[in-house]
């Protein structure tokens, strides 16, 4: 049985259809910001890629998780 995926990469699935770029792509936009905070990322998502709140913020949480477990 396959467990149902949790957290801010549930949201990743819905991301890739609505938006037409893979979540490695999202990350690498994040990353490659000048931009630190997390709230700061969330509204550059929004404003300048027109992201929703709910998935701009699931971006950026797992992308910093991500970066503070390497």
């Amino acid at each position: 049985m396959t467990e149902a995926v949790k957290g801010p990469a549930s949201y990743f699935p819905s991301i890739e259809q609505k938006y037409g770029r893979p979540i490695a792509e999202w990350q690498s936009l994040i990353r490659e910001s000048p931009l630190t905070k997390h709230m700061e990322l969330v509204s550059w998502l929004k404003s300048e890629h027109g992201l929703g709140h709910g998935h701009a913020n699931a971006l950026v949480a797992h992308t910093i998780a991500q970066d503070k477990g390497r």
